[in-house]
């Protein structure tokens, strides 16, 4: 869950008709996949299929390629950087639909009103920290490589995530705040938990604290709301199972 600005330092989807479980795209290009002619072996034998549908979340297709790739970038940015090369659990992916899913719906309505975009040197702030936490330019390109997308895809996947971390803030933040009578009578309920005199210290570390359970809340009210009324058709069986 997102956490007050003032603390983040990462971040946290009608479908039209029947869609086949799996499209033979290859992966990240988005276009038909040919096998290659002779006589070198062709890369992709004729009607396997080298992507899935995991999703389509108001229209939109959702594959397995770009699921684990948002879910990689999340995970790199959170310091996970095993995330870059180790193959992702099921469990993981479910977590990531889910953000996918939260951010999509957010980002579609933001472009409604052609609202929070993302500014080109933030999402150039995001790409740093991605390549720091990668290990340098050459590490990032082998990274983008080893999934076969480019940058311009990373790009899109930061300005989304962004982009959504801004919209979700902008609608809870506010509200998450606490009055000092809110502080002082969570210091007298928990005596046991501050031994030490009601400082600023002591201010301040409950103030967070309450702030970040606040904004918990608001947020999840938030997402749910956004959620209420979105089309979304969960495709994948890995999918479907996290609405039970």
């Amino acid at each position: 869950m997102p956490a007050p600005r003032a603390r983040r330092k990462a971040p946290l989807w009608l479908a039209c008709g029947l869609l086949p479980a799996a499209l033979g795209i290859a992966l990240g290009s988005g276009v038909t996949a040919h096998a290659a002619p002779p006589p070198p072996a062709p890369a992709v034998e004729e009607g396997r299929v080298v992507d899935r549908v995991v999703a389509v979340i108001e229209g939109q297709v959702l594959t397995q390629s770009e699921l684990e790739m948002e879910a990689r970038v999340a995970l790199i940015q959170r310091g996970a950087v095993q995330a870059a090369a180790l193959p992702l659990d099921e469990q993981t992916l479910r977590g990531a639909l889910e953000l996918s899913i939260n951010q999509r719906l957010q980002v579609l309505s933001a472009d409604r009103l052609q609202a929070f975009p993302a500014e080109p040197a933030e999402v150039e702030a995001r790409l740093d920290a991605v390549r720091a936490r990668l290990g340098g330019e050459v590490a990032l390109q082998r990274f983008l490589d080893r999934h076969g997308v480019d940058r311009d895809a990373l790009e899109a996947v930061l300005a989304r995530g962004l982009r959504a971390e801004r919209i979700l803030d902008s609608r809870v933040r506010l509200k998450a705040q606490v009055s000092e009578a809110e502080v002082r009578h969570h210091y007298d309920a928990h005596r046991d938990l501050y031994p030490g005199e009601f400082d600023q210290a002591a201010r301040t570390a409950i103030r967070e604290e309450l702030v970040r359970a606040r904004y918990g809340e608001l947020a999840a009210q938030a997402l749910a709301e956004v959620r209420r009324s979105a089309q979304v058709r969960r495709v994948a069986p890995f999918a479907r199972e996290a609405r039970r």
